[in-house]
């Protein structure tokens, strides 16, 4: 009795996390749409070219801010609380130094006037540094606060951005309001990572006390009594300390699955006429709502992965494949509706792609979750096969596709299906691990 009871209330309190976490992404993607919305009734065409060519270089420039959260959360998830400030430091500092540096360059080519792109080397290194409490705050599964951390840096991202817009004030001034919250914001997210009591308490799933963790009750024994005999100096446990090359490991990763996720759209930009690759812009929206829709059961799930649940694995796996079918049989039932809502009617005449499109993006939401497995295991090289798939999609594209619609996507397609099903046999085949589940190494074979 006790036992249904225990389990009925992590089950309301992980849907309690989830519903969270999802409004939380609605928020944050509702204030990033209405940065351009604004900026379309506010600004110039030249004004606004420069203001969306900076937001799309602050997106790739936050990639680092993603690969430290995965890091963190993972390692935090596996080992317990350790000291992150000074390699989140780093890491932010690294981050917005080489955007600094390449300021100059950025302004040339992009014809951006130099005090955009040193403000974007600032809003850099606040986007980044909060990686870390947003990963302390995954690690630890208290996902009500994360999904309030999520929110607080959406508005310090884009409030300062909304208000210049509204404002009238021209993109420099619209960039410096959005540094200036983004840094005002972080106090908010170190607060919100706050632990009472030094102790930490999970607000999603009923995952127990972290102190009953094999792995934390180990760091703590090391640590008070020094290494046991037979470990060695490499893989003694009071050396599980978060390092850079995990984050840089997180960091590839994150950019990979970045990389591959737009491919196809740049390809088709650079193969089709304008207006068949307008269309596939279009039909790209339903792979990116197929793609993100599932993208919190990730997120969820990624704390048991790194301990190595593989029910939870199997489980958010069934979730994200039931998902993706589902809107791929909605995107076959209501494809003239859906490119109506995302494009207009001009472009009714590509609804037959729609359940393609979709399937692209199901499959790459399978990918991304095995991916972030394979970092929260610690496994070498996690985001190569999606590096080779880039590859391989470009060189068929170049090569091979006919220049239409259905040419390159379909090379998208075999792309995203030979990459599920490449991850998947790394993902499940058989590989030694631990007695208690993870990887032996953070960053082990």
């Amino acid at each position: 009795m006790t036992q249904t009871t225990d389990r009925d209330t992590g089950t309301v309190r992980l849907g309690a996390a989830g519903a969270a976490v999802t409004v939380a992404t609605m928020l944050t993607n509702a204030l990033a749409y209405l940065v351009p919305v604004l900026g379309a009734r506010r600004l110039t065409a030249a004004d606004l070219g420069a203001l969306a060519a900076v937001l799309a270089l602050a997106a790739i420039a936050a990639v680092p801010g993603f690969g430290l959260q995965i890091a963190v959360a993972a390692h935090r998830a596996r080992w317990g609380p350790s000291g992150t400030g000074r390699l989140a430091l780093r890491t932010a500092a690294v981050t917005a130094g080489v955007t600094g540096a390449a300021a100059p360059v950025l302004a040339v080519a992009l014809r951006l006037p130099v005090a955009l792109t040193l403000l974007l080397a600032a809003s850099t290194f606040a986007t980044v540094l909060a990686g870390r409490w947003l990963g302390e705050l995954q690690g630890d599964q208290r996902f009500l606060r994360l999904a309030a951390a999520m929110t607080g840096l959406a508005a310090g991202r884009y409030g300062g951005l909304v208000v210049g817009l509204a404002l009238g004030r021209g993109p420099v001034v619209c960039l410096l309001l959005g540094t200036v919250t983004g840094f005002l914001v972080l106090p908010l997210l170190a607060r919100l990572a706050a632990s009472r009591d030094g102790r930490l308490a999970p607000d999603g799933p009923a995952a127990g006390r972290r102190d009953d963790l094999p792995a934390t009750r180990a760091v703590d024994r090391a640590a008070e009594t020094g290494p046991e005999p037979g470990d060695s100096p490499g893989g003694s446990v009071a050396g599980r300390v978060l390092r850079a090359r995990h984050v840089l490991t997180a960091c590839g990763a994150s950019l990979a699955m970045l990389t591959i996720s737009y491919a196809d759209l740049i390809l088709a930009r650079q193969l089709l006429p304008e207006d068949s690759s307008g269309g596939y812009a279009v039909g790209s929206v339903l792979t990116k709502g197929a793609l993100w829709a599932p993208q919190v059961v990730t997120l969820l799930v990624l704390p048991r992965l790194a301990r190595g649940d593989r029910r939870a694995r199997a489980l958010a796996l069934a979730l994200i494949v039931a998902c993706g079918a589902a809107l791929v049989a909605a995107s076959t039932l209501a494809g003239e509706l859906a490119f109506r809502l995302a494009g207009g009617a001009e472009y009714l005449h590509l609804a037959g792609e729609a359940p393609l499109f979709a399937a692209v993006g199901a499959l790459y939401a399978v990918v991304f979750m095995l991916v972030n497995d394979r970092v929260a295991t610690g496994a070498r090289w996690p985001g190569a096969p999606l590096w080779a798939a880039t590859a391989g999609l470009a060189g068929a594209a170049l090569l091979f596709a006919p220049p239409t619609v259905g040419g390159v996507l379909g090379c998208a397609l075999a792309a995203a299906a030979a990459t599920a099903g490449v991850m998947a046999w790394l993902t499940f085949r058989p590989s030694r691990r631990s007695p208690t589940g993870p990887a032996t190494t953070l960053h082990g074979p």
